[in-house]
């Protein structure tokens, strides 16, 4: 079938970058790779499977729901969910074999009396907000080391954070954040109480080798789909070298020759300035590809960068065709890849479009086919 638009996905890029993140953690690191919000977009099945056949034993998710799709298509890895569950949820947990992520003393006190019904003794991590503000206990070491002695039916096997600007390095809050996990983590210890895992650090602090945050266990996720955020401030040298595994592609379903200061799209807030020819995108915000790129994005057409014209709407976009003219109704244009010379990536499109490449590569929709590539 001929896909109006689709993204070509190389499990081999995914594979390398892996392996690439492997290396970069170093010996006696564990690697989990996070496969939350379907893959990033890539399709969380096929990347699992992908890992797992690479040697992954741990994979991360956001919910149980994505833990469960995962252990129906077969996944036998550790899968830790780290986004939170509600008490409808606790039974999933449990049955198929997914490591909760605990946030609060109650929700811990909460799933040791579930664990107790069921004559179980479950394993979970221990999450502490050292500053995120956002999911993670801010008790006392003292009140949690307590909690977790009490909690008879519950198995501390991890202790982990997560960093609010791991790469800003113009703000002291990433190491104030080591220092406030490590100080309780030596609690812990004094307390008799030591997690096999330990972790603080996504793609950041690997890609910049910031070794104090790596603990015996990384969650990269971003690096692992082939990109690293833009620093800010004065970083070390970038050591991890990743490549983006996603292409996504659109038809061209009509060229169309325009007079020049002739209206193009909704609101006619695009004109043209010379006669072009302005073709026809089947893409348009319903498929992800940002409103906020109207009369700013580009894509790729015959191996040139081209602008796109006018509005993106909600199933179509146009785009000035005028400098590539062998491109025809029919042919494919690139919204994020490479084309010969001439490359524009999720890193790209966020600039343009005033978000980030996370959102760039989440937001792309269910109706864009996936074709998955060696």
């Amino acid at each position: 079938m001929m896909h109006r638009t689709w993204v070509e996905i190389s499990l081999e890029s995914i594979a390398a970058n892996y392996h690439a993140l492997r290396r970069a953690a170093g010996v006696g690191v564990l690697v989990a790779p996070v496969v939350k919000a379907d893959a990033y977009r890539h399709g969380a099945v096929q990347v699992a499977r992908r890992l797992e056949a690479e040697g992954a034993s741990w994979l991360a998710v956001s919910n149980s729901a994505e833990g469960v799709q995962l252990r129906d298509a077969g996944i036998g890895a550790r899968i830790l969910v780290m986004g939170g569950f509600l008490d409808c949820e606790r039974e999933a947990l449990a049955v198929f074999s997914l490591t909760p992520v605990i946030h609060s003393l109650a929700t811990l006190r909460e799933l040791n009396r579930y664990a107790v019904s069921r004559s179980a003794v479950l394993p979970v991590h221990l999450k502490i907000d050292t500053g995120m503000g956002r999911l993670g206990s801010r008790a006392t070491c003292e009140e949690m080391i307590q909690s977790v002695r009490e909690a008879s039916h519950l198995r501390l096997e991890g202790l982990m954070t997560h960093f609010a600007s791991a790469s800003d390095f113009t703000t002291s809050q990433t190491s104030d954040q080591i220092s406030a996990f490590e100080a309780a983590h030596q609690a812990f210890i004094r307390a008799g109480i030591v997690p096999e895992l330990v972790h603080l650090s996504s793609s950041a602090p690997l890609a910049f080798g910031l070794k104090c945050a790596f603990g015996t266990m990384v969650r990269p996720g971003l690096a692992l789909y082939g990109y690293v955020s833009p620093p800010a401030g004065r970083a070390p040298q970038l050591l991890l070298q990743v490549e983006p595994a996603l292409m996504w592609k659109a038809r061209i379903l009509e060229v169309k020759e325009i007079d020049v200061d002739m209206p193009v799209g909704y609101g006619a807030r695009w004109r043209t300035a010379r006669a072009s020819r302005i073709g026809v995108i089947a893409a348009g915000y319903a498929d992800g590809l940002p409103h906020t790129l109207s009369n700013r994005g580009h894509v790729i057409a015959g191996g040139r960068i081209v602008p796109l014209a006018g509005a993106v709407s909600m199933d179509l976009s146009s785009v000035d065709l005028t400098d590539a003219p062998e491109v025809q109704a029919g042919d494919a244009v690139t919204l994020i890849g490479k084309e010969d010379d001439a490359r524009y990536d999720a890193e790209d499109m966020a600039r343009e479009a005033g978000i980030i490449s996370y959102a760039v590569l989440c937001g792309i929709g269910n109706r864009v086919a996936r074709v998955y590539v060696e």
